[in-house]
């Protein structure tokens, strides 16, 4: 097996496992408030951060370098979290991912006054066509958009905001202070909403939050694996695979079934997503923001695979994932 087809079974691997994540989450949903769900699965996820944090010798102390940029990051990370938890009890899963996976467009929209990126004309109209496809699948005047839509798109767009800031002070910061300020925030800010939301849990819930926990850690290994294995330009794309678990489970287990705007919508965004990934792959960009966003940016309870990457040491990207 070569390392390009090992790396594409990881994260194969890893967005299935993502995805069964996620119906927990829906389950979950329907039953109590996302801010219970997020403040339990970050509370069950500090014993596995701070192992995986214990690995982290590089030296200094936990104040940030850029303090405003990490109130940034940290304040797009716990939205991104709890908007996405919300879409997915109230949404079909396969609607939610379709908007979901407009984040790459917008990061590449970020990356022109954040990074100084240079977007020509060819990875513009991707963008544009990608956002036709968000528009495709909402049918703003035809359908009534809900409080469920409005979080999927803030989801997607403080997803961006978080990875572009990753992308901007992540060199210089060190990855335990990166990972760790979003997780306590999450714990703070969800905590003092639990008294208002909260419903008693039996002991099967709870250990459905332990799954939920668990399996995102799993699968952020699994896509550590991935990019190790393989380039960045194959691994990147796969997690468009997340659209079909999604449409099985959502038949299997809601009896949602994808009407014909969702599926057009989201083949014009996954299409707009792999060119940009392609143009970059093939080092039209200067910074290749998508291609170095390794994380899927939907929940801001977990950790974001880039930082996890280096905090355990990763060895150099690869080809398609280099600074040219």
């Amino acid at each position: 097996m070569s390392p390009n087809v090992k790396g594409a079974v990881f994260a194969l691997i890893a967005f299935a496992i993502f995805a069964t994540h996620d119906v927990i989450i829906k389950v979950l949903g329907a039953t109590y408030a996302p801010f219970q769900i997020v403040f339990f699965s970050v509370l069950l996820s500090f014993p596995l951060a701070t192992v995986m944090l214990m690995r982290d010798s590089k030296p200094g102390t936990l104040v940030p370098i850029h303090p405003w940029w990490m109130a940034l990051r940290t304040g797009a990370a716990t939205v991104t979290g709890v908007a996405a938890f919300y879409a997915f009890s109230v949404l079909p899963l396969a609607q939610v991912y379709a908007i979901l996976f407009a984040t790459p467009l917008l990061i590449t929209v970020l990356a022109i006054p954040v990074l100084g990126e240079t977007v020509r004309l060819r990875r513009w109209l991707a963008v544009l066509v990608g956002l036709v496809g968000v528009f495709v699948v909402l049918r703003p005047g035809e359908t009534q958009l809900t409080a469920g839509h409005f979080a999927a798109l803030a989801s997607a767009i403080c997803g961006a905001v978080a990875s572009i800031v990753v992308r901007k002070i992540g060199s210089e910061e060190r990855p335990v202070v990166m990972m760790i300020y979003p997780m306590v925030a999450n714990f703070v800010l969800m905590g003092c909403a639990l008294p208002f939301v909260y419903k008693p849990m039996p002991i099967e819930h709870l250990g459905m939050l332990g799954v939920i926990a668990l399996f995102a850690w799993v699968a952020s290994f699994l896509v550590i694996l991935a990019y190790r294995a393989g380039e960045a330009a194959i691994i990147a794309p796969m997690q468009y695979s997340q659209i079909i678990w999604a449409t099985i489970f959502g038949i299997l287990f809601f009896d949602e079934t994808p009407d014909i705007y969702t599926g057009v919508g989201a083949s014009i965004i996954i299409a707009s997503g792999l060119y940009i990934v392609l143009r970059e792959s093939r080092g039209t960009s200067a910074n290749t923001p998508v291609l170095r966003n390794r994380s899927r940016s939907i929940n801001g309870a977990e950790p974001r695979i880039s930082l996890f990457m280096r905090a355990l040491g990763q060895t150099p990207p690869r080809k398609g994932d280099v600074k040219k």
